[in-house]
């Protein structure tokens, strides 16, 4: 059974995906920022984990970029609704640059989430 962390700090959104995951027979684990992310990470290791780009205490960008220098084979995909910040940068962009795998834009259906960590799975495994 594949492991994923949701590292998410909107609870409908975390319960949503976790629904969605665990229906599609992944064990889940949750965190609600980047500092608890990474603390999960270390305790029980997922093959890939999905992260919000804005949240308080650490970042999805800052998460991703400890996650790749703690666990450079790691997946990982980066989510994200845009947050209340000027679009002056492609945030989702950036998350690729700085070690995620796929991207996914919010809102997103289950399909599509199914979709992406599939994908993401059956890709060789990051050579960072």
């Amino acid at each position: 059974m594949k492991r994923v962390l949701i590292i998410e700090d909107n609870e409908d959104i975390r319960t949503f995906m976790q629904v969605a995951l665990e229906g599609a027979g992944f064990a889940v684990t949750l965190a609600p920022d980047g500092a608890e992310g990474l603390n999960r990470q270390r305790e029980t290791p997922a093959d890939i984990v999905i992260t919000d780009i804005f949240m308080p205490d650490k970042d999805g960008i800052e998460t991703i970029f400890e996650l790749r220098q703690e666990f450079p084979q790691v997946k990982i995909i980066a989510v994200s609704g845009g947050g209340d910040f000027p679009k002056k940068m492609d945030y989702l962009s950036t998350a690729i640059q700085f070690g995620a795998i796929k991207s996914l834009s919010k809102p997103f259906d289950s399909e599509e989430l199914l979709d992406a960590v599939n994908n993401v799975l059956a890709q060789p495994t990051p050579n960072i």
